[in-house]
């Protein structure tokens, strides 16, 4: 009689709690960290670089079945990477005018205001008015109702950090139609790719050949590396393993993560007001994912 063999020890991963953590701190680390570039390559070029080698080491990495994929398929990936595409560059913008935890804290009003026009129930309607305070505080008003102890923030900013909350809302939108039409990840990495060659225009005008340089491609995988590839697979092993409710309550907490990451790496102070702000956002985004139905951005983030 042979005995019987020991079940095979599976090797212990990241707790999904831990590993959603570790994904927003990567995420915001990357951000900070692609914000010192902007000297070199500027906004535009920034992103160029940032997409395009996520694109790149998402291709390689996951391995999609890009050449399966219908006439139909791709009139679906298109808007979703266009959406995605912009999303940073106006994200990315923005950050030349806003603490990266201002231009994170207003983003989140796109998935607010999508959760509040999905659900239409009344209760949300007191989330995005709490989140609308958050606006307000941000806004010259706030300075001038807590007197004015930092600098105003540029209308530009606020206006483009807004610009890209509305277009994470039609990444939400165009990505729950990929995903129900192409299984697996063939749709993201497309999305991706088409994503990246909305950036390459923007960020060969303003970089030109510096998005070439050796030195400027190994920060640029950097920044790809913290901001997609890493926080990704960290976020995907999550969904996994919780609701996907906590997730989004999970993810709520990011502007304050993105607000920490400004100040240790970019020395970037934020106001009473602004804090304030930032905490009305995070509070409307919990409560709106607590006692909604489903939470439309309860999915990798895709921009930072």
């Amino acid at each position: 009689m042979t005995a019987a063999r020991p079940a095979a020890r599976t090797r212990p991963g990241l707790p999904p709690i831990p590993a959603l953590l570790l994904a927003m701190l990567s995420i915001q680390g990357g951000a900070a960290f692609a914000k010192t570039l902007f000297p070199t390559l500027g906004a535009a070029g920034t992103t160029t670089v940032r997409v395009t080698l996520a694109a790149a080491l998402l291709t390689l990495v996951l391995r999609p079945r890009l050449r399966q994929l219908t006439r139909a398929d791709w009139a679906a990936i298109v808007p979703y990477g266009a959406a995605l595409g912009l999303m940073n560059l106006a994200f990315y913008e923005a950050l030349r005018f806003l603490p990266l935890g201002l231009a994170v804290t207003l983003e989140f009003i796109g998935p607010l205001t999508l959760s509040l026009i999905l659900s239409r129930r009344a209760i949300d309607v007191a989330w995005v008015l709490l989140a609308a305070l958050g606006i307000a505080l941000i806004s010259p008003l706030g300075e001038l109702l807590t007197g004015g102890a930092h600098a105003p923030v540029p209308a530009t900013g606020i206006g483009l950090a807004l610009l890209a909350g509305a277009f994470w809302a039609l990444y939400i939108l165009a990505g729950g139609a990929v995903g129900r039409r192409v299984p697996g990840t063939t749709g993201v990495v497309g999305g991706m790719i088409v994503a990246a060659l909305i950036t390459l225009p923007f960020g060969v005008a303003e970089a030109g050949t510096r998005l070439l340089a050796p030195g400027t491609l190994l920060l640029g995988l950097g920044v790809a590396v913290l901001s997609s590839a890493l926080p990704y697979t960290l976020e995907m092993r999550a969904l996994r393993a919780i609701p996907a409710r906590i997730f989004g309550v999970m993810m709520s907490v990011e502007p304050a993560i993105a607000a920490l990451s400004g100040l240790l790496f970019l020395g970037e102070r934020l106001g009473p007001a602004q804090w304030a702000a930032l905490v009305c956002v995070i509070a409307a985004s919990a409560g709106i994912n607590l006692t909604g139905k489903a939470a439309p951005h309860g999915e990798p983030d895709p921009v930072n």
